[in-house]
């Protein structure tokens, strides 16, 4: 009976998309856009092309007449449509086992054209170039890379109504030089490392792009144009490419680590110890298999995630909701695309200790095909071990189909499943993307979840989203609803608040003089009401902002944030009934690159805030609010990066003008790139929240960790690490009664390590 609500809603979805895909052609046209594509035609080639022919700003004797050439880039910031102010030549073709593209970027000033030695996936704060490449031609999904002047990659996939996933890591080749005269850059795409349908004949969309950073301009060929929502809808038609295939595509991925370690163990509060291990040996695997071209099947045993760098740091007191870290460990992020939707129903960082991980993803024909299934040992740890549940194992599973409806429209279903001792949640439902018009897209999601609770109880209820938006070069507009009832739950995704009804509605409108100091300037307003299911209304949110952007990749903001709130008892036991609070806060920031080795970023924020955790058996108040953000990076030279960080959020009593809490979060990121291969980075970080015991219930905590890591990155997965990390805190292993703070600094865990891991592909 606990099934029937998820079964019906489940069966009434498949009907519907059932429905959907039989549909006559008539039912979507109005979804069909009818544009027009360049098409480029790419040779073969007889002798791979290499950085050197090109470094006289054209093709040598050898390769001159051999490729094909592009020339003619649009602007798409800050003029759409003038022509780039920087001629950009670049020249295409293949072989049996690369596509081939080389960039000639001429500069007017070579003396300003930034570029910097980095870590791969870091070459922010440079110019660029980049390909991108839609291999299934569905103006679905695409992959990208980009890289500086000197080479340095990054590379990522593109999903429409979603972005940039960054994540996604695979193996290419990329060399760059300046010259007296710009710079040039030379690519080498593996077709094993690509997915692409098994046809004798190959056609797929490319755009390619450049970044001038200095002049914040950003130029494609073909065109792409801000006017037009999408980005693959606008890409060009590549052909040419024939009898080609990735082959028999295997990937393995053997590690090996040894560590040592001391950690505090302080599941039982009453006594707490150390844990130490002076020699932890482990072995693990990550394995990739391709099908069919298509589809790629992962496999991962035993995964360690030490080398993975922390979380960029956010203030977390005094908030009522969960707050959003995102995900960085290779496995889970790698494909995430195909398992995102409107509602968030997987957030990896749910698996928090896996031990096995079976990942498909893929495509075939109209149908986009996600499942993954994985192990999470973290749950049964976090109890003592006379506990039932210790030792045991949660378990995941997630499947998502998506179905292609013309012209970047999708219909799909997903159904994701979380248990542990005897426990379960379980989501299911079904969602669509509908391109409305060049500059309108609409969406919706529905889900219904069933959870057996660790106590017994039994949860149900579905959940929905719709959205309506417009995309253009000036005018922007939002309509979100979203519905959470209240027995809705999704212990695989991040759902922070249920029992919610939701409307959102945001306009912005830029005017664009695009003068020599004053690239765009305008407003954007927007307003949110929330109720939960019995009609009492919980929030209140307007805000209003007003943005100026300049050259010199120079940006201010003003923005006003006014929000009426609702407690209930059910927040706050303390409450004997409904309490109202309006809390406002005025926020000014700023952020500029004009010089070339700094970025500066920074805001300041006075206001009001609801103190959401007073000393027990007290209400919340509401009280005087300052906040500040500042971020500051350094270039001094080529080699190196510093990234700074400061954070404080600061409450104070409106009463009794005395100190609330003060949370400072200093952050200090440090990395030295020797060569392409070699890196040492160094993190450090002190936060502190200095609390008032007679106004809040918070704990005066300090903590301080130090992180180094030296790397030698051949690829992605050919990689030595050295590691230490250190931290320290003021805790008591012994707490007093009162469990006030006093002082004792201790370090309560450090770890030293060694990873290699070494990449074999077939």
């Amino acid at each position: 009976m606990r099934e029937i609500y998820l079964g019906r809603f489940m069966v009434q979805a498949m009907g519907l998309l059932a429905a959907a895909l039989c549909a006559p052609a008539y039912v979507w046209a109005a979804a069909q856009l009818t544009d027009s594509h360049p098409v480029l035609v790419i040779p073969r080639v007889q002798r791979p092309p290499v950085l050197e022919d090109f470094l006289d700003m054209k093709p040598n004797r050898a390769m001159d007449g051999k490729l094909a050439k592009v020339e003619g880039f649009i602007q798409r910031e800050p003029r759409d449509g003038e022509p780039s102010s920087q001629r950009t030549e670049v020249y295409l073709g293949y072989d049996d086992k690369n596509l081939y593209v080389i960039f000639v970027t001429f500069d007017s000033e070579p003396g300003k054209i930034r570029a910097r030695r980095g870590p791969r996936e870091n070459p922010g704060g440079d110019d660029a170039v980049s390909l991108t490449l839609d291999t299934f031609h569905d103006q679905r999904r695409a992959y990208t890379f980009f890289t500086n002047p000197l080479g340095i990659q990054w590379d990522g996939l593109i999903t429409e109504g979603q972005g940039y996933d960054g994540s996604f890591d695979t193996l290419w080749h990329s060399k760059g030089k300046v010259t007296d005269r710009g710079y040039v850059v030379w690519m080498a795409i593996p077709f094993k490392s690509l997915r692409f349908p098994s046809t004798q004949h190959q056609t797929w969309g490319i755009m390619l792009g450049r970044v001038i950073l200095r002049m914040n301009e950003t130029a494609y060929w073909p065109r792409f144009s801000s006017r037009i929502e999408g980005r693959l809808n606008q890409a060009a038609t590549l052909r040419g490419l024939g009898n080609v295939s990735p082959g028999r595509n295997i990937q393995l991925i053997p590690y090996g680590f040894l560590r040592s370690f001391r950690a505090l163990d302080s599941r039982d509060p009453h006594q707490p110890r150390f844990v130490t291990d002076r020699a932890d040996i482990g072995v693990g695997l990550d394995a990739k298999f391709v099908i069919k071209d298509s589809f790629a099947l992962d496999l991962a045993l035993n995964p360690d995630f030490s080398q993975v760098e922390s979380d960029q740091p956010q203030v977390e007191v005094n908030r009522r909701f969960e707050v959003f870290f995102p995900e960085k460990r290779p496995f889970f992020l790698e494909n995430a695309g195909f398992f995102e939707t409107p509602i968030n129903l997987f957030f990896t960082r749910r698996i928090a200790d896996p031990q096995l991980g079976i990942r498909l993803t893929g495509k075939r024909g109209p149908y986009a095909i996600g499942a993954l299934l994985a192990d999470d040992e973290a749950p049964g740890k976090i109890d003592p071990s006379d506990d039932p549940r210790f030792g045991k194992r949660a378990r995941f599973a997630i499947v998502r189909i998506n179905r292609d409806i013309f012209k970047q429209s999708t219909l799909g279903l997903i159904y994701t499943a979380r248990e542990f001792a005897g426990s379960f949640n379980r989501v299911g439902g079904l969602d669509g993307r509908f391109k409305l018009s060049k500059n309108w897209v609409a969406s919706f999601q529905g889900v219904a979840s069933s959870t057996e609770q660790s106590d017994g109880t039994h949860l149900a209820g579905p959940a929905y989203d719709a959205q309506l938006r417009r995309a253009g070069r000036q005018f922007n507009y939002a309509l979100d609803y979203r519905d959470r009832s209240p027995g809705f739950r999704t212990l695989a995704g991040f759902v922070p608040r249920s029992d919610i009804r939701r409307v959102e509605q945001s306009v912005r409108y830029r005017f664009r003089p695009e003068g020599k100091y004053l690239i765009s300037w305008g407003p954007r307003v927007s307003s949110r009401a929330v109720w939960d299911h019995s009609g009492t209304r919980l929030d209140l949110v307007q805000n209003s902002s007003l943005n100026w952007e300049l050259v010199g990749r120079t940006e201010f903001r003003l923005f006003h944030h006014w929000h009426p709130e609702t407690l209930r008892p059910q927040d706050f036991e303390v409450l004997p009934e409904n309490r109202d609070f309006s809390h406002q806060r005025t926020t000014f920031s700023f952020e500029t690159s004009t010089l070339a080795p700094i970025t500066f970023e920074g805001s300041y924020s006075q206001g009001t805030l609801v103190n959401f955790v007073p000393p027990e058996g007290q209400e919340p108040i509401l009280a005087n609010l300052t906040s500040s953000d500042l971020g500051l990076t350094l270039r001094p030279f080529t080699p190196l990066r510093i990234d700074n960080t400061y954070i404080l959020e600061r409450l104070t009593s409106r009463a009794q003008d005395a100190s609330i809490f003060n949370n400072h979060i200093i952050r200090s990121k440090w990395n030295w790139q020797f060569n392409r291969e070699l890196s040492l980075r160094v993190i450090l970080q002190y936060d502190t929240v200095l609390a008032n015991p007679e106004l809040t219930a918070l704990q005066i905590t300090k903590n301080f960790n130090a992180d180094l890591l030296l790397t030698y990155l051949v690829n992605p997965w050919t990689a030595l690490y050295i590691s230490y990390n250190g931290n320290a805190q003021n805790i008591d292993l012994l707490p007093t009664s009162n469990g006030s703070d006093t002082g004792r600094f201790i370090n309560d865990a450090r770890q030293f390590f060694i990873k290699f891991s070494y990449l074999v592909r077939f």
